[in-house]
């Protein structure tokens, strides 16, 4: 096995954290002794160990001599565990390839830099891409503060979202439906709009067993959210929150009763101000936010410049009529060089239907 394999193997060590370890990154390592692997972990829980002790704890043999393949540049400080670089100086480990840089103040190069200094071999760079995209959420939040965004729709080969009635159940298939309820696990929030908690009465949480519910946001600027919703009545279950514009106290204090926080961020026109939200929940540690709302929150959003990917399930299948809901509608653009541009990344097939997965180009 050559190195990008022992790397490529980490990265799917990794991603068996994806859900769980939030807002800290995923992380995967694998250590290898005379062509053998003779260790490998991952990151699998938030305050946990790291991938890298993880590894040296499932250690088959003495790791005197060995190289240690790991996704993420090792930690050289003290959080909620020791530090990873502290771990591997005791295990006599020689030589460490490390596919992405740590961005993080507290290590940004100097966890690579502690073991050069003590004479460890240190390769970074190893399929830096891949490594890269295993983190985009960490990165985004760690030098931002704010959450990473995804935006996620199901439409019909011609571009509808439901039909003139509304209807909208159901235009993907089961595998499709179930692929959503695993993406849901992945992000530490959900956020919808009035008009969908209106028109569908939804829970917005994950029904796959073993998974974790996001917190459920409810973009509300008028709070207008019935206390009967399922939302509502649910919401000591789940945690939720409602953002509103302007408000006003008595709702919200309704509200609150049931367990709900209510943040108000209005906007100049007294609806909610998406980028202000988005401050909000990363002062709250929320790291991502997946949206499934409407075309009035997704344009909304879009306008914002909140949104870092979107990604969309087309259906095999055609509703027509010029009356059937889009997946952005709101204002729209004047002309065709004012658009959001989006750079396509992936695409795949999940049963019957399409997955694109795009990354937002800067606008």
């Amino acid at each position: 096995m050559t190195d990008q394999d022992y790397m490529n193997h980490a990265i799917h060590l990794a991603k068996q954290g994806l859900g769980w370890t939030n807002p800290n990154p995923i992380v995967g390592a694998v250590i290898v002794k005379e062509g053998r692997i003779i260790g490998e972990g991952y990151h699998a829980r938030y305050g946990e160990l790291h991938a890298e002790r993880n590894a040296i704890h499932s250690l088959t043999e003495s790791a005197q001599g060995a190289t240690m393949y790991v996704t993420l540049e090792p930690c050289c400080h003290y959080g909620k565990t020791p530090p990873c670089t502290e771990a591997i100086l005791e295990q006599g480990i020689r030589r460490v390839v490390i596919g992405s840089r740590d961005p993080n103040p507290n290590v940004a190069g100097k966890g690579a830099a502690l073991l050069k200094a003590s004479g460890i071999i240190v390769e970074e760079g190893l399929m830096r891409e891949e490594c890269d995209r295993l983190n985009r959420v960490f990165f985004h939040y760690i030098t931002t503060g704010m959450p990473y965004v995804v935006m996620k729709y199901a439409m019909t080969l011609d571009g509808k979202i439901a039909t003139h009635t509304g209807a909208s159940k159901w235009i993907t298939g089961v595998k499709a439906r179930n692929q959503v309820q695993s993406m849901r696990h992945q992000y530490m929030g959900i956020l919808a709009g009035i008009g969908t908690v209106l028109k569908d009465d939804p829970m917005l949480n994950v029904r796959l067993e073993g998974k974790k519910s996001p917190v459920r946001i409810i973009c509300d600027s008028h709070l207008r959210i019935p206390l009967d919703s399922k939302i509502c009545q649910t919401s000591r279950e789940y945690p939720t929150l409602v953002a509103c514009g302007a408000g006003n106290k008595e709702a919200a204090a309704k509200l609150e009763e049931l367990g709900i926080e209510v943040i108000s961020v209005p906007d100049l026109q007294g609806r909610v101000d998406l980028k202000r939200l988005m401050e909000e929940l990363g002062r709250r540690n929320i790291d991502s936010v997946l949206i499934e709302g409407g075309g009035e929150l997704n344009e909304s959003a879009l306008r914002a410049g909140i949104v870092q990917e979107i990604k969309v399930f087309v259906a095999p299948k055609l509703f027509g009529g010029s009356a059937a809901r889009s997946p952005v509608t709101g204002p729209g653009v004047s002309l065709p060089s004012d658009a959001w541009n989006v750079t396509l990344e992936n695409i795949s097939s999940i049963g019957e239907d399409l997955f694109l997965e795009y990354k937002v180009d800067p606008y």
